[in-house]
């Protein structure tokens, strides 16, 4: 029987601890659910590691266990708290082998989240340390696709950021690419984005638009591969859909690169200029399947 996200996340963190003298660090760890089913049910001395709620202190524990070589696993159970955590991490961790070389091998779970959650809380937020030298992104939503990153970080002695999103939790299938030699548009789709966006293609083929549909998986470095290429000179326009923030967000940085690349427009479309509230109809979370579809149908004059 294939496997979910959560329960390959499970099993290798608990595999690493185990066999491998790993740790784990991260804030309610064994609250109620262990963050959604990834973390198995350990005990301290088995590797389990409770942090204090002091945001700012945390990930420099976790930082300190990787310079010593115990390759620790830092979760950060809302996404958005990032923009406590990153200290230790973009000004230490990725920048430790460049300036002392030092090896510092931390694998960063930060887990994006919406519904309601606030304005910190709530939503991705990949595109801050993406703007930092030193560190690799990658933003997986398939069990192959989270194993293949945390491969790159046992054969790699640097940091890696996974911007996971709770709804790919639930996955326990991989995602390939969409090519019809009709399609008009090329659509490439970052995180949650890319569950919404199989539902807008499947949508707006029943109204006679048919969609290229690319998976995106590493942000940073970002492969621009030749398949993007030449669909995106097939249909003449493509779209960069994202769970991020859309203005100076990533969606514009790879929509920039693919541009170079192709020479065709690429637009972008991920999370509005607003800061979200507390109550489910004030949240700002990744562009629903109605959304993207709408924005496809303008982009392409079917308005």
């Amino acid at each position: 029987m294939a496997r979910t996200v959560a329960e390959v996340i499970k099993e290798t963190t608990r595999r690493h601890l185990l066999k491998e003298n790993g740790l784990l660090f991260g804030q309610c760890v064994t609250a109620v659910g262990w963050i959604g089913g990834t973390v198995p049910e350990m005990t301290e001395e088995e590797g389990i590691v409770e942090l204090s709620m002091a945001d700012v202190s945390g990930p420099g524990i976790a930082v300190g266990a990787a310079l010593v070589g115990r390759r620790p696993i830092f979760v950060i159970r809302y996404q958005g708290f990032m923009w406590y955590n990153a200290p230790p991490i973009l000004n230490y961790a990725a920048k430790s082998r460049e300036m002392w070389g030092v090896p510092c091998p931390l694998f960063v779970r930060s887990i994006a989240m919406e519904g309601g959650i606030g304005p910190v809380a709530s939503a991705s937020h990949h595109g801050m340390v993406m703007r930092m030298p030193g560190i690799p992104v990658c933003a997986p939503m398939t069990p192959g696709e989270w194993t293949e990153a945390w491969d790159w970080y046992m054969s790699h002695d640097d940091p890696i950021y996974v911007s996971e999103h709770r709804r790919s939790f639930p996955v326990d299938y991989e995602m390939e690419p969409v090519l019809r030699p009709q399609s008009r548009i090329t659509l490439l789709a970052i995180s949650a984005t890319r569950l919404n966006a199989v539902e807008a293609v499947k949508a707006l083929e029943k109204e006679g638009i048919a969609c290229d549909l690319f998976h995106l998986f590493w942000l940073k470095p970002f492969p621009v591969s030749e398949a993007m290429v030449e669909s995106l000179k097939r249909t003449g326009r493509g779209l960069v859909l994202d769970s991020d923030f859309e203005i100076s967000g990533p969606s514009r940085s790879i929509a920039f690169d693919l541009m170079h690349a192709a020479s065709v427009p690429v637009h972008c479309l991920g999370l509005e200029d607003r800061t979200a509230g507390f109550a489910p109809h004030l949240d700002n979370g990744a562009p629903s399947a109605e959304k993207i579809a709408f924005k496809v149908k303008s982009l392409l004059g079917a308005h």
